[in-house]
This record gives C-alpha cells, structure tokens and sequence, in this order.
C-alpha cells in the first residue's frame, strides 16, 4: 500500500486554528512552506494532548545535563503567529498521532495519520491502496511558539461551569438556569 507524506521539513507556518463559534468549532493544524499548504481536522482534545506533549519534550530537554540544544523555556517573541487560519481545505480528519525529537536535526517530529474506516469498501482500490499521512519537523523555538499558540486557541472555547466543569453553551446551562 503506498502511503502519500505530505513532508515538512522546515516550515514557513505551524499552527493549530479553529473555524466555527466556541461549541460548534472545527480545529485544524496547518502547515504551510511557500505555496504548499496540508490542513489537516484535529479534535479538541488531541490539540490540547499536542501542546502539552511538546511543552513536556522540550522542558525534559532543557533538563538534559550536556545538552548541546538552546531550547527556549518560553516563546520567542518573534516567532508568535496569531494570524488566522490561511484557506482550509481538509485533507483528512487526523485519527493517531505520534510525536517524537530528531536530536540530528535539533527538531520536534510529528507524525498526523487519517482516522480509518473500518467499514470502507475492500473492492475501492484508491482507498484500499492509498493511505496519507503529515509528516512535520518544527525546530525547537517554532514548537515553544505552536505549544501556546495551541493552547491559546484550546482555551478560548466556552467557559466552564464551577460547579459542574462542564462547557457554559451561549443559551444557558443546566447549572445556571433560573428554577421554574
């Protein structure tokens, strides 16, 4: 089975960003170096999960005694990238991830594979025989700035219930809502 890599070595743009009102958003992470452009759909979750996993990596490497890397404990200011999503067009709707670090190339691996669907046809032979997968290397002040950038983004949905924890929907919430 081939499998089609859209490869990022090193990116013009890394960035998760969300389409839709708080409740009802889209995330997606998009890649961009010159005119290609791969947007793949995230959940909320695994952009969350994403983020904090690569804040972990990289503070495990600033702790490394010998560590040849300059590893950024915060955001270098003129890496931030809080311009919009560029035009998105869904390429697949991300199932597994993995995530790694290249210590020859001082850089953040992420691997974003398509969920499978488990009921498609075994007679479809593009489908059957064609898989895709996103292959981006972000080089350490790069994933400092797309780690806060994405959690910016994750936190910025509808406020949380303190009693229940649960999201605050616009129209109200089973917590809040005057007795009748």
């Amino acid at each position: 089975m081939p499998t089609r890599v859209h490869e990022f070595a090193w990116p013009d743009r890394v960035v998760v960003g969300t389409i839709g009102l708080p409740g009802a958003r889209t995330f997606y992470l998009q890649v961009r170096a010159g005119t290609q452009i791969v947007t793949v759909a995230l959940e909320k979750e695994q952009s969350a999960l994403l983020a904090e996993k690569i804040d972990e990596i990289l503070d495990q490497l600033i702790t490394v005694e010998g560590n040849p890397f300059s590893v950024p404990t915060g955001t270098p200011v003129e890496l931030v990238d809080n311009d919009q999503l560029e035009a998105v067009e869904e390429q697949f709707r991300t199932g597994a991830m993995s995530l790694g670090w290249d210590p020859t190339t001082a850089q953040i691996v992420l691997e974003a594979f398509p969920i499978t669907d488990a009921d498609a046809d075994d007679n479809d032979e593009d489908s059957a025989n064609e898989t895709e997968m996103l292959l981006v290397r972000m080089p350490v002040g790069t994933a400092r700035a797309f780690a806060k950038r994405t959690r910016e983004i994750v936190g910025a949905g509808r406020p949380t219930c303190p009693l229940c924890g649960y999201p605050i929907d616009a129209d109200g919430h089973i917590c809040t809502l005057p007795e009748v």
